[in-house]
């Protein structure tokens, strides 16, 4: 049995329903401060805080699980900024919390979602995974702590890991059952659609000033559902003992889109104008971010 944490949120829900579909057995713990409970479908469901040292350690003890797949991680990057505290407790806290409860139980196999934001600016594009490590938010910088956190509990072998860089998770449960509900919302696809159907006003575009081919940010898109088949390909090949016990990947297209070209894709798609402002640049954010996979 695999314990999803976080399974109640975007993506860790999308992997859930991808467990149920291959009747895998799992078990969704959830505090549900950003997850929303109607995301879990028929999974079993537990509400758990990872903040809680306690709170943790007694769900791994009385599900002992086969191993975890931790989703539970707080996403903004604007908000890490003004609120990093939150993020360390949250992010790097409650995964230390986990790893304990995890060595203490004797449960050895975790997939970590961790991101493209432990690279921060990059030196070169597309960037692949031994690219240096320096995370220009805070967001990223929990990212980055986690994964070395990994590191130290691999190589006491208390612990065997996969770490996945997400780039740009985007789309939905191609069944129409679930999808992005974020509250805020604060990707871009989503809210380019609000603003074309009339739900918001408009879109924000976070600078316009980059050096990039129309000055708006660049990033790559990876479908949720390919996200998903990922989590369940890293699972299978921690069964393989002989492989390295600490591992990372990227998970993206290795194709960048920018900002102006969404929104250029959105208004063919809907028929619709995205109506949109420029605002200034949000700190962290850097110009291009492509991965190689």
């Amino acid at each position: 049995m695999i314990l999803v944490l976080g399974g109640a949120g975007y993506i860790g829900s999308h992997v859930a329903k991808l467990l149920r579909k291959r009747n895998i057995p799992h078990v969704i713990a959830d505090n549900l401060e950003k997850g929303h409970r109607s995301a879990c479908g028929e999974s079993a469901f537990v509400q758990v805080d990872i903040r809680d040292a306690n709170d943790i350690h007694d769900c791994v003890s009385s599900l002992k699980p086969e191993g975890v797949m931790h989703f539970a991680s707080y996403i903004s990057v604007g908000e890490s900024m003004k609120q990093p505290d939150n993020y360390i407790a949250n992010n790097f806290g409650g995964s230390k919390n986990l790893l304990n409860a995890m060595a203490e139980t004797g449960v050895k196999k975790i997939i970590f979602s961790s991101s493209a934001a432990v690279y921060g600016e990059p030196d070169e594009i597309p960037i692949s995974e031994d690219h240096t490590m320096n995370p220009t938010n805070t967001y990223g910088q929990t990212k980055k702590d986690v994964e070395e956190l990994l590191q130290d509990f691999g190589s006491r072998n208390l612990v065997r890991s996969v770490s996945l860089r997400y780039f740009n998770a985007a789309g939905a449960d191609p069944e129409g059952e679930l999808g992005e509900d974020h509250r805020p919302e604060e990707h871009l696809i989503p809210i380019a659609i609000d603003a074309a159907v009339g739900r918001r006003s408009e879109l924000t575009v976070f600078g316009n000033d980059y050096e990039t081919k129309d000055g708006s940010c660049i990033r790559d898109y990876v479908h949720v559902m390919d996200l998903a088949e990922a989590h369940l390909l890293a699972w299978e090949s921690l069964e393989d003992e002989t492989r390295l016990p600490v591992r990372t990947y990227n998970l993206g297209s290795e194709n960048g889109f920018s900002v102006f070209e969404v929104i250029e894709v959105v208004e063919q798609v809907t028929g619709l104008k995205v109506p949109y402002k420029i605002g200034e640049r949000r700190e962290g954010d850097p110009a291009t971010f492509v991965a190689s996979c």
